[in-house]
């Protein structure tokens, strides 16, 4: 079967680190790897992009239609996405811009790309400029050693995001109190920058979770009988946390947060209810993995 116009581009983006011929030819381009919001396919799109400092600026203008592009309509139930810059590749959480700060971003891409101008006079819908960040170079873990270091990794990084959504969230409720004068108040439903993030989150932490009960765990049991009620604690910690997590993602379903003193007292109890979770694996399984080489050894031949 002949390739689609698009999956051409794909295929030599691949195959000459970004370079791109044709039509293409000395644009900035991007490969953006999106997960269906419904189907859980994963579908990567070629974009132009601008650089912005530490950040790509990608513009969902679908040409100027007036449906949002499908890639967009994934990342805002998916925000997690993968994104192939030159011969880099790497995972970026993608937050669309809000009021203010989507017009002046919309004004730095209008002026390196203006055709998008073109693009947004063309379509009554306001056109989503949306923030990928770029990887920090000075922010790499080391290597991990053993399973235990890996694990260690894992919950320091949802420790991490828990707590910069708990200060993103906090910092929009200080705003909100100390606002006075002509200006305009913060909105009253977050903002899709907290949305983003706590959604990522909670997938992560769902996926995290699946993959202990359903991997880790047996098998770790299997060589530990002895602490079988050990890992049926977390197995059931899992289950509670997992009904705050939808809760929460109950509370994320629209654009906007619609119940945000709500959304602040579940994440509260998400982050009282994880750390002490955390806290407990780490006490008990660790010890465990310590010894277990990461990644594992390949099999004998």
């Amino acid at each position: 079967m002949p390739q689609t116009f698009q999956q051409s581009v794909i295929t030599e983006f691949r195959a000459n680190a970004g370079k791109v011929g044709g039509p293409f030819e000395g644009s900035d381009l991007l490969l953006l790897t999106t997960t269906g919001a419904r189907s859980g396919t994963r579908h990567t799109t070629p974009l132009g992009y601008v650089r912005d400092g530490g950040r790509l600026l990608v513009v969902a203008s679908n040409l100027g239609a007036p449906r949002h592009p499908d890639w967009y309509r994934n990342l805002l139930a998916r925000p997690t996405v993968q994104v192939e810059l030159g011969d880099q590749e790497f995972e970026s959480l993608a937050v669309p811009a809000e009021g203010t700060r989507r017009d002046e971003l919309f004004a730095r891409v209008v002026a390196v790309a203006p055709g998008y101008a073109e693009y947004q006079d063309a379509t009554d819908r306001m056109l989503p400029v949306v923030v990928l960040e770029l990887p920090d170079p000075d922010a790499t873990p080391p290597e991990a050693a053993s399973l235990a270091d890996k694990l260690v990794r894992v919950h320091t990084w949802l420790r991490g995001e828990l707590l910069h959504v708990g200060a993103e969230t906090e910092a929009y409720f200080a705003a909100r109190a100390s606002h006075s004068g002509d200006g305009d108040a913060p909105a009253p439903g977050l903002g899709l920058q907290i949305r983003q993030r706590c959604l990522a989150f909670c997938q992560a932490l769902e996926f995290h979770h699946t993959a202990e009960d359903g991997q880790m765990f047996p098998t770790m049991e299997g060589y530990h009988p002895h602490l079988r009620d050990v890992f049926d604690r977390l197995r059931e910690e899992h289950r509670s946390i997992g009904v705050v997590q939808s809760a929460l993602a109950a509370l994320l379903a629209d654009l906007t947060i619609a119940e945000p003193d709500r959304f602040r007292a579940e994440l509260a109890r998400m982050s009282a209810e994880l750390n002490a979770h955390l806290d407990h694996e780490e006490k008990h399984i660790l010890p465990l993995l310590a010894d277990v080489s990461w990644p594992p050894a390949p099999p004998a031949a």
